[in-house]
Parts: C-alpha cells; sequence; structure tokens
C-alpha cells in the first residue's frame, strides 16, 4: 500500500492527496507537523520536505514526480495526456507554474520571509493569474474540457488566496469561476484537512 507524508496545511501535499483521492485506491495519509518532524523525514527526503511518498522500497519527493508516478502507476482516470506530445507540454506548464507562481507560494509559507517579500510575491502571484484569465475563460479546466494534473498542481493555491492575503482584481474573475468547478469535484473536498478546510473564507 502506498503512503503519503503530508502536511496538513502543506499546499505541495494537498496536491497529493488531491491525486489519490481522484484516483480512488488504497493508501494510506500519516499527517507530519511540519514545525517538529520526526527524524526519518530527513532520512527518506534529504530535504526534509514533505509530501513524500512510499511504496515497497520505493521513496519519491517533491508533488509533481510523485502525481506522476501515482497516474502511470494507476492510469485511470488517466490525470496527465496519453499523447506524448501533449504530455511534454503539460510538464513543460506544471514546470512554468513551478517557476512563476509556485517560488512566491514557497516565500508566502515561509516564516522567515520578510512582509516586504511576502507583498512582492502576493503581488506577483497576483500578475500570474490575472495572465491565466483569458485562458480559463475560455476552457472548462487548463488543458481544455479534461481535467488534469495542470489543474490539480494549481488548486491549492488557489483555495488559500484569502488565507495569503491575495485579493484579485475583476479582472481575473474568470480564474475564480474556474477555481470553483475545481474545488466542486468530490475528490478536492475529499482531500481538505480540517487545517485546509478553515482556510477559505
Amino acid at each position: 500500500m502506498m503512503v503519503l507524508y503530508s502536511g496538513n496545511t502543506c499546499p505541495f501535499s494537498q496536491r497529493c492527496r488531491f491525486v489519490l483521492f481522484e484516483k480512488g485506491m488504497d493508501f494510506e495519509i500519516r499527517d507530519i507537523d511540519l514545525y517538529h518532524k520526526p527524524e526519518d523525514i530527513n532520512v527518506m527526503n534529504p530535504y526534509g520536505e514533505v509530501p513524500i511518498l512510499v511504496e515497497r522500497d520505493l521513496v519519491l519527493y517533491e508533488s509533481n514526480i510523485i502525481n506522476e508516478y501515482i497516474d502511470e502507476r494507476f492510469p485511470h482516470p488517466q490525470l496527465m495526456p496519453p499523447d506524448p506530445v501533449e504530455r511534454a507540454r503539460a510538464r513543460l506548464t506544471l514546470f512554468n507554474l513551478e517557476r512563476e507562481i509556485f517560488v512566491h507560494v514557497k516565500t508566502l509559507e515561509d516564516r522567515n520571509s520578510t512582509e516586504e517579500q511576502r507583498e512582492a510575491a502576493r503581488q506577483k502571484i497576483r500578475d500570474s493569474l490575472v495572465g491565466l484569465a483569458p485562458v480559463v475563460a475560455k476552457r472548462k479546466y487548463l488543458n481544455g474540457d479534461e481535467f488534469s494534473m495542470l489543474d490539480i498542481a494549481l488548486a491549492p493555491l488557489l483555495w488559500r488566496l484569502s488565507y495569503y492575503g491575495i485579493e484579485l482584481p475583476p479582472a481575473a474573475m474568470p480564474v475564480q469561476k474556474y477555481a470553483e468547478r475545481v474545488f466542486s469535484r468530490p475528490a478536492f473536498i475529499e482531500a481538505l484537512t480540517p487545517s485546509e478546510r478553515v482556510m477559505r473564507k
């Protein structure tokens, strides 16, 4: 059985929980206190971070790598495109999300960030989401009509906007509507921890 070591407020762990519930498979989630981590976390992941997925002698970390492994191991429903060209494009989008948006999420999650750094991060995230508005205005999901790994990658941030102190302008209304479509999925709701449920006003 797969075991996911997960932070109950960690947006990257939430991605992996979301995938596991979408797949509807047997798994175990072990909640980790991010500020009082057990020593074996550093043994499993040299960076001392969650999420970590363990299956028999396989140990994986980094949410997008974990999620692709789960998707390949349990292909129904498929969350990455089956076509190699489309799959490569999806991976590139995931990479861009990390570089352009989630690097700033890490700043907001870091207790050592200054308020100046946090405000700069909020502005960068706000600008990026406004830039996404025309894309999701024309599509049901990021990759078209089919729900995919791209939506899973972005969902934890969209859920935490008010928690992070990010208010989107009217121009980003399509992003808000898109977020509601993702949040209405049963697997998204199931994957929320009690701590995450209270993050959204």
